[in-house]
């Protein structure tokens, strides 16, 4: 599952709209809009912003790989 599947299946999980989500999040309607069409360029902030609100976040992740 993509990061924009996540967040578009979590905001419908808890009934909210974009615009809702986005009022909820602090961020812009557009950004909402950009991050649920999966957009390659974000700010991890923002997508913070609105992870925080389902009780996750983003961040550095350690893999094995060289």
């Amino acid at each position: 599952m993509t990061l924009s599947e996540h967040i578009k299946e979590k905001r419908k999980q808890n009934g909210l709209s974009q615009v809702e989500l986005a009022e909820r999040a602090g961020v812009g309607l557009r950004f909402i809009r950009d991050l649920e069409q999966g957009k390659q360029t974000l700010r991890m902030d923002k997508v913070n912003d609105v992870l925080v609100l389902f009780g996750e976040h983003l961040g550095p992740v350690r893999t094995d790989m060289p």
